[in-house]
């Protein structure tokens, strides 16, 4: 039988990939979202979940990898740099920039939590917490 073990960074990878898609896809289908029925997708809430839940996720995945394996910080500068970009976007009144450096930010994530698994991949202590 098989167990099931919770993979932070693919999770963070899939959260922060699909934050982007939906940043940069919601301005350019808003008038045709209701029309499928997912007006929702356009509500300022739903993408203030998406970045709490990358934010924890991040959080929660680069402190411990970087606790327990790797002891390295680039993930997280990587991470923080990715939530600066989205919060430039959200907070800076920067209107034309804010398509490109949100789903930039979420990008951004998704790559501090590659970097953090191939980190956690290559570490050799990584082995003795499977």
């Amino acid at each position: 039988m098989k167990t099931f073990k919770l993979n932070l960074d693919r999770l963070g990878i899939t959260a922060s990939t699909l934050c982007a898609i939906h940043c940069a896809a919601v301005p350019l289908l808003l008038t045709f979202l209701p029309l499928w029925g997912l007006g929702f997708l356009a509500d300022e809430r739903v993408e203030i979940c998406m970045i709490v839940l990358s934010l924890c996720l991040g959080i929660w995945s680069m402190s411990s990898s970087y606790r327990k394996l790797h002891r390295k910080l680039i993930p997280s500068i990587v991470l923080i740099a990715g939530f600066f970009l989205i919060a430039a976007g959200h907070f800076l009144g920067l209107e034309q920039l804010e398509p490109i450096l949100i789903p930039l930010g979420g990008f951004t994530i998704a790559a501090a939590h590659f970097i953090n698994l191939r980190l956690v991949k290559t570490c050799p202590s990584a082995h003795k917490h499977n």
